[in-house]
């Protein structure tokens, strides 16, 4: 698989971009070091302070501990050590001693494939990173994903048990695949093993292409045991912050991003890449921009959609504008063609006039539907995971994956 040739004028050939992409990585980095509690990273409020009571939990911990290797592969001082700190963070209290796995958080509740598939994430970019503790913790997240979420005979990850791994529930989610996915590229780099590839392919196989194309292309988000399609699920409780009722479009650029690197991934690797992977990619793209983008008549995406592609919830999230922006990226480089860079030009100019907070720090992580600053679905800023992915992808190749890329310097010029 070969990339086109740029086009000269694109914002990614551009040297002030890139440096601008660069800056608000950094201006980032020191807001979200705020997080960090004794037994790993919590939420921060909307001014970078740890709330009254905060306590580690395994979203953030995974994600910040990520982040910071990211950061640390860079070459920007000061990360190794919450790298470090997010990596014991994963063997106190929320590693469950006796039965193996990862809790939610301190409180000791179950386990779920979407917070595993993180754990992996920090643990290869942290190995990336050459951290001393990583290999072990990748060794025990590969373990228990193959013990308890993997099923071959599905071709994708089962969702989430009790404590003790003997109550699974009756659940199959796309959002938790999708972060299997993206955890399975890593480890593909780390390990050397290209079943993780495969694996990765199985998946969007059956979520995207086997589901998504067939409802044109709008990502069918949640099933039964037996993926048989559940679209009314959550409909008494359609902002779920994990789990919305409806069509949730930013996955759908997340998708997009994630065929594509597959795609590339298995070029690189000598294996087959199916010609869906970049059909499907433009497919998903086309119709998220097409139904959310002003989906109310007011500028920007709405977090979710009904089955008719009318406007559920229409909060704009900072996340899905982010994955918006990377997604439009690597269609720009995948295909050079002029449509992506414009989606791409204008994703970051609605971020920069609605969403990056230069007096407050971080990003706004949620606006209502006059973006205007809300916190409905999300409160505070503690996610620095989105955003500081898009900023730093743009101006990598589409494989290896985010953190290999960082460390091998693998860039499109």
């Amino acid at each position: 698989m070969k990339a086109p040739a740029w086009r000269p004028d694109s914002w990614l050939c551009q040297p002030a971009h890139l440096t601008w992409l660069n800056d608000e990585g950094l201006r980032l980095l020191p807001f979200a070091r705020g997080a960090k509690v004794e037994q790993g990273f919590a939420a921060l409020d909307a001014h970078g302070r740890l709330p009254e009571g905060a306590i580690a939990e395994l979203i953030h911990t995974t994600r910040m501990t990520h982040c910071f290797a990211l950061a640390h592969i860079q070459g920007i001082p000061g990360h190794a050590a919450l790298v470090d700190h997010g990596l014991a963070a994963l063997r106190g209290a929320l590693w469950d001693e006796e039965h193996g796995g990862w809790f939610a958080d301190a409180t000791r509740s179950g386990k779920s494939a979407y917070l595993h598939a993180f754990v992996a994430l920090a643990a290869s970019s942290a190995r990336v990173a050459g951290r001393p503790a990583a290999q072990a913790l990748l060794d025990d997240a590969i373990e228990i994903i193959e013990r308890h979420f993997w099923s071959e005979e599905e071709g994708a990850l089962r969702e989430s048990f009790n404590r003790d791994w003997r109550d699974e529930e009756a659940y199959r989610g796309a959002n938790s695949n999708m972060h299997g996915v993206e955890a399975f590229l890593a480890l593909a780099d780390v390990t050397g093993n290209a079943l993780w590839l495969q694996r990765a392919l199985r998946i969007a196989e059956r979520l995207i292409h086997r589901h998504a194309a067939a409802c044109g292309h709008v990502v069918v988000e949640h099933f039964d045991a037996h993926w048989q399609a559940l679209p009314e699920y959550n409909a008494d409780n359609r902002a779920d912050p994990f789990r919305p009722y409806g069509s949730t479009p930013g996955h759908a650029f997340e998708w997009a991003r994630l065929l594509l690197h597959l795609e590339a991934a298995l070029a690189q690797a000598g294996l087959a890449a199916p010609d869906w992977l970049l059909a499907d990619a433009k497919g998903l793209f086309a119709s998220a921009c097409q139904h959310a983008w002003q989906a109310d008549g007011a500028p920007g995406l709405v977090y979710s959609l009904d089955w008719n592609q009318q406007p559920v919830v229409r909060a704009r999230l900072h996340w899905v504008h982010a994955e918006a922006v990377a997604a439009a990226a690597a269609l720009v480089q995948r295909t050079g063609e002029a449509a992506y860079e414009q989606w791409y030009r204008q994703g970051w100019a609605f971020i920069a006039e609605h969403f990056i907070d230069l007096h407050g720090g971080s990003w706004h992580h949620e606006l209502d539907e006059h973006n205007q600053p809300a916190a409905r679905i999300w409160a505070g800023k503690p996610d620095l995971y989105h955003a500081y992915q898009a900023l730093l992808l743009p101006p990598l190749a589409l494989a290896p994956s985010l953190a290999t890329a960082l460390a091998a310097d693998v860039t499109r010029r």
